[in-house]
């Protein structure tokens, strides 16, 4: 079943194909236009705000907190009825060091706030902690999608996996859109999403 969305579109490759096109050409402008660095790292706020700049072109529901319960494979998100409260609770979660900054992160992964779209924009708004709290970020292209695959479907019970896994990936090159606009390929190659390369998307929205 395709999503319903603003493109009148209902073939599931076709929304695909042209999701990780737009996507991905509005998380180079998040980056580039500064808007990314005006946010409140750790907060839904910015989760919310993160989502809705990359799907707004997309999908009516871009930055709103689902109001259905989704499953991925055996595991169950956060249902509806506790989202809020889930949210809430982990925007409060201390952020000051880096295995307390992922503790959140698996929280918020947990949580699953947004229909579509949660795992790239919270890896987006997880490094904009790591920015803020340790003037680190994570290199994504240095992390293998199966062991990060893994590790995720794991640290609902164990996070020492992930926590290893995305220590060795940091780089304290925070400013570089080289290293910003490989990790938004590789982190939509986890999702599956390989077609288009951000760094020539946003050559052609600027040529």
């Amino acid at each position: 079943m395709t999503l319903e969305n603003k493109l009148g579109i209902s073939n599931a490759v076709e929304l695909a194909r042209l999701e990780e096109k737009l996507s991905k050409a509005q998380a180079h402008k998040l980056f580039t236009s500064g808007f990314l660095d005006t946010l409140n790292a750790g907060s839904f706020q910015a989760l919310a705000s993160i989502h809705e700049y990359l799907f707004a072109e997309i999908y009516a529901f871009a930055g709103k907190v689902r109001e259905v319960n989704i499953a991925k494979g055996n595991f169950r998100f956060a249902p509806v009825m506790y989202l809020a409260v889930s949210l809430k609770n982990i925007e409060a979660m201390p952020q000051t060091t880096f295995n307390e900054i992922i503790e959140k992160y698996v929280e918020m992964n947990i949580a699953h706030p947004f229909r579509e779209g949660n795992g790239r924009s919270t890896r987006i708004w997880l490094d904009l902690i790591l920015k803020k709290e340790l003037k680190q970020v994570i290199d994504w292209q240095r992390v293998d999608k199966n062991d990060y695959l893994m590790a995720m479907e794991r640290s609902p019970v164990k996070d020492i996996e992930i926590k290893y896994l995305l220590q060795q990936a940091l780089t304290e090159q925070i400013d570089s859109a080289e290293v910003y606009m490989k990790g938004i390929d590789a982190s939509y190659y986890y999702e599956g999403y390989t077609l288009y390369k951000t760094e020539d998307i946003a050559d052609d929205t600027e040529a």
